[in-house]
């Protein structure tokens, strides 16, 4: 009997929790449909598929006829379904029994939706910890997808990558199949008989005991949504004619994971390091490590030895996030705490409701950033707190914290003070700048302060270079968006200056120079600070009285010098339409403009997006002046400026010895 080459392809398909209905309906339309309608008129070509635990309850919702293709299929025996946990965690970050909840929740979704429990399971930006074998094991699962790449961190040779390999933690097993580098980067952007082409060389490394794997498992959305590949998989046919040519040759037959797994022993075991794929490891890094990273990679690339040792350029690991973007962490710490607040209920109080808030707030997709990530993302991060409020006010109604409380939250070595009522929660810095960086609004499951602080990216380097986008390459295919360098957006030096301060509410300034200082806190109830400096001495208080904080600053010195405040307020309409700034019954623009007044007492800030409004009052005249806070970030669209607080700066004399600065929440009247 010939040998053949098992050719075991899987696609990944997913949505972030809170992503836009028009991306969705984008997504279905350009990828998610087309890509099943193809595949539906080939049973013969089998295939894997794993849809994120919350598309698939978009999908089921909205495009049933879709999912009825997906179900006939499951039903064939055409499509193998593969678990992860429910809403696409990465199951490093979060503890083990929600690990453990995480996974059996969307097994069990998807034997009651399509009718099959899955072997198999998809790792969430395929990051490796050996410490997620235990609850992968303890659900069932008996085998993940990785990249090659890990493997070769591990010293193996990509020739020996042709099947898979066992590995173990605490005894408990699971079996890795690694996904081919090579083919992740030919499917679907090189000439479908290219790419089979390839596949069938592989039949040369066969040994007459085993059949090789050809292993791909990549995101669907290379599949439709990526620029041109709408138009090279569906329009010109690329995804018809690789079925067609894989399905009449002699050398490929399709199997699913289980069929292989089950039929071939494994390769051995292994261990592999903690790691993620390539890209991901250069952008954990912080711009100058990612700047001398790329440059050595670089070098080994014009020298002709990378592809041979990269294994040993390896950058940072996907935890390094945390330590990047303190907003990254203060999020990841805060879902922890509540993570552990519902663990130690007893299991009659605990809810569906609170375990799928739980396990909302720990999807993946804001607490990162690269090309995908949506850290930058201000409705991606404000969906993660719309679920850790809801989980709080739900959790605080089972067993109630005190009024007041001071801890590390973050573990950055600085505590926060804890202030909050039924309505309103502020969390304070007990730092030099002693600003708020957490003001929560319960009934509009909003954090006001839930912005981003400008710094230096890697890719910044390509902005002020100047580089322009190469959209073809020059053997047929198309580009893959690494390797394209497009903007949409005009970006000009100004926009990617880092942040000198804190975005946070109430940061101090004197002159430009920030106030520093110290916590005099004898009740937490009025979180009192007070400054000594030239100025003499500022007292700064925090008070919050139902929907209203009240910040009081007090001056023993009659000096005419300008103070001001910063107040930086994450507002859900951002620059789009639904966002305005109302003053004396008038609509003087939107978020995204700069607005300037003199001696004002009052200015609400109207969001429709918020389903509320903030009102700021001043106990005297002040200068205020309203901009929109920009960031740059890259995506596979091209380089992009995202709005992401508005700054309201506001101005007055220091002769003025006391005033009050109050914000004041409102959600619109529920009919």
């Amino acid at each position: 009997m010939s040998q053949r080459v098992s050719l075991l392809f899987g696609v990944h398909a997913h949505q972030p929790v809170g992503n836009f209905p028009s991306v969705l309906i984008d997504a279905h339309l350009r990828c998610y449909k087309p890509f099943l309608q193809v595949l539906y008129r080939y049973p013969d070509f089998r295939f894997a598929i794993h849809l994120s635990g919350w598309l698939l309850d978009y999908l089921l919702a909205n495009y049933p006829e879709d999912m009825a293709l997906l179900q006939q299929m499951v039903a064939r025996n055409q499509v193998e379904l593969f678990g992860a946990g429910d809403t696409e965690p990465v199951l490093a970050v979060i503890p083990n029994r929600d690990r453990i909840g995480q996974i059996q929740t969307f097994s069990d979704k998807l034997a009651q939706k399509l009718g099959q429990r899955p072997q198999g399971a998809w790792l969430t930006e395929r990051v490796w910890e050996s410490t997620v074998i235990p609850a992968l094991a303890d659900c069932g699962i008996r085998y993940v997808t990785v990249d090659d790449y890990h493997f070769v961190c591990a010293g193996k040779a990509l020739t020996e990558l042709n099947g898979y390999f066992t590995t173990e933690e605490g005894s408990q097993k699971l079996d890795l199949f690694p996904i081919s580098e090579a083919l992740r980067y030919k499917i679907p952007f090189a000439p479908a008989e290219e790419t089979v082409a390839y596949l069938e060389s592989l039949v040369n490394q066969a040994t007459t005991h085993t059949q090789n794997a050809a292993i791909y498992f990549d995101d669907i959305e290379k599949f439709g949504i990526w620029p041109e590949t709408y138009h090279w998989v569906y329009e010109k046919g690329w995804l018809e004619q690789f079925i067609q040519k894989v399905l009449a040759s002699n050398i490929i037959t399709t199997q699913h994971f289980s069929e292989y797994h089950a039929a071939e022993r494994t390769r051995g075991i292994v261990y592999l390091p903690t790691v993620s794929y390539i890209e991901m490891n250069e952008w954990t890094l912080p711009a100058t490590a990612a700047h001398a990273y790329g440059e050595l990679t670089q070098q080994a690339k014009l020298q002709g030895w990378y592809e041979q040792k990269k294994a040993f350029l390896r950058g940072g690991i996907w935890k390094n996030f945390f330590s990047r973007y303190p907003e990254s962490n203060w999020m990841h710490k805060r879902m922890l705490s509540l993570s552990a607040r519902f663990a130690k209920l007893s299991k009659k109080q605990q809810t569906i409701e609170m375990q799928q808030k739980l396990y909302e707030a720990q999807a993946n997709d804001a607490y990162w950033h690269g090309m995908f990530g949506g850290l930058y993302l201000p409705h991606l991060r404000r969906a993660i707190y719309n679920a850790m409020l809801t989980l709080e006010v739900m959790l605080d109604a089972c067993k109630s914290r005190p009024n007041s409380f001071v801890e590390d939250t973050d573990l950055d070595g600085v505590q926060e003070a804890y202030l909050h009522n039924a309505v309103l929660q502020v969390v304070v810095k007990l730092d030099s700048y002693a600003s708020v960086c957490e003001f929560d609004a319960y009934e509009l499951k909003h954090n006001f302060a839930d912005t981003l602080r400008r710094q230096t990216e890697h890719y910044y380097q390509k902005i002020q270079d100047g580089h322009r986008d190469a959209a073809h390459q020059n053997d047929g295919g198309i580009a893959s968006a690494h390797d394209r360098i497009s903007f949409k957006h005009a970006i000009s030096a100004q926009d990617i200056l880092a942040d000198d301060h804190p975005k946070r509410l109430f940061v101090d300034f004197v002159n430009g120079h920030p106030i520093t200082y110290s916590s005099q806190n004898s009740a937490l109830e009025n979180l009192h600070f007070v400054s000594h400096g030239n100025l003499g001495t500022v007292h700064k208080l925090f008070i919050l009285e139902k929907n209203q904080l009240h910040v009081l600053y007090r001056f023993d010195a009659k000096t005419k010098q300008t103070f001001c405040t910063e107040i930086n307020l994450a507002m859900p309409s951002c620059d789009g339409m639904g966002g305005r700034y109302r003053y004396q019954q008038e609509i003087l623009g939107g978020f995204g403009q700069w607005i300037e007044l003199s001696n004002v007492t009052e200015i609400m800030l109207d969001d429709d997006t918020l389903g509320g409004h903030v009102v700021l009052k001043t106990s005297a005249p002040v200068n205020l002046c309203a901009h929109p806070h920009f960031s740059v970030s890259q995506s596979e669209s091209g380089f992009e400026k995202i709005m992401q607080a508005v700054t309201l700066e506001l101005e007055w004399l220091i002769s003025t010895q006391e005033l009050t600065v109050t914000l004041a929440i409102h959600a619109r009247n529920r009919e």
